[in-house]
This record gives C-alpha cells, structure tokens and sequence, in this order.
C-alpha cells in the first residue's frame, strides 16, 4: 500500500523547511523572471522600430503602456526577493523573506498576465481591422491566464483545506 506523500512527513527542521521553500520560490521566480525580461525587452524596443507612430493609434498606444508597465511591475516583483535575501542574509529573517517572496510573487504574476493581455491586444489590434479579433484576444488571454495562475489552484487549495479539516472516515 502506498502512503500519500500529503500524509508522510517530511522529516526536516524548521530551518530546513525554510531553506527548502526559499530555494523553491527563487526556482520559479527565475522561470518567470527569464519570460519577464524577454516581454519587457521587447515592449522596451517596439516604439523604436518603423510605423510604431502610424501602425498604432490611441487605444494601442494605452495598450502599450500597460503591457510595459505591467511588464516593468512584474520584473521589479520577481527581482525584488533576490536583493532582498542578499541585503537581509544572516539575519534570521528567512521566514520573513518567503512571506515576502510570496506576496511579491503573485503581484508579479497579476502584473505579468496584464502584461501578456495588453502586448498580445495590442499586436491583435495592429494587424486586424475586426474589433472583434481584439475583444476576443483580451477575453482569451486574460481568462486562460487567470484560470491556471489563480483559479485552478485557489480552487484545488480550497479542496485541500477542506479534505484535511474533515475527521478522517468522514
């Protein structure tokens, strides 16, 4: 029979553990931060190249603020925990610095999705004449992101939470 790796301790110490979860947080924070920087570098180009000023009109140039923005905001969340954990090393802060690390982390991923929603539109926008190409990248691009980002696991922790506060045989 097998355990549920839910069920089985892990046999760390609270040190460990936190060790264990910051170096878990950086990991993902430097898958997202790599896709950050290839998006930010870009917007950080576009206005530079031909027939920015005439291929995009006022809608996409509000479109191109909020993906640079956003794209500016998600950097500066994902980055943040790393100087942070450089600048506040050895102080015993480390279950402070995952707290943050954390919060930084899903204002980053929010800040990122309307990122990827805005600078996707605005391409849509730029090289079809149909609104409704446009209307359905946003709704499409911001739906599927806030569902694999947020929804799906807030709705997997709500279930989990709820299978460990029932009495076991219930």
């Amino acid at each position: 029979m097998t355990v549920d790796p839910v069920d089985k301790p892990r046999n760390e110490t609270d040190h460990e553990r936190l060790d264990r979860q910051l170096m878990e947080l950086l990991q993902g924070f430097r898958v997202a931060t790599t896709g950050v920087q290839v998006l930010f570098a870009f917007l950080l180009t576009v206005p530079f190249s031909a027939h920015f000023d005439t291929k995009v009109d006022d809608t996409g140039r509000t479109l191109f603020y909020i993906a640079l923005f956003g794209a500016a905001l998600a950097s500066i969340c994902f980055i943040a925990p790393v100087f942070q954990h450089r600048i506040l090393f050895r102080l015993g802060q480390k279950a402070l610095l995952i707290r943050r690390a954390n919060r930084f982390g899903i204002v980053g991923a929010v800040a990122l999705g309307v990122s990827i929603t805005a600078s996707t539109t605005l391409i849509v926008q730029a090289l079809s004449d149909k609104a409704a190409a446009t209307v359905a990248t946003v709704v499409v691009v911001a739906l599927l992101s806030g569902w694999v980002w947020f929804v799906q696991p807030y709705l997997t922790r709500l279930n989990a939470n709820g299978r460990a506060s029932r009495p076991e045989g219930s």
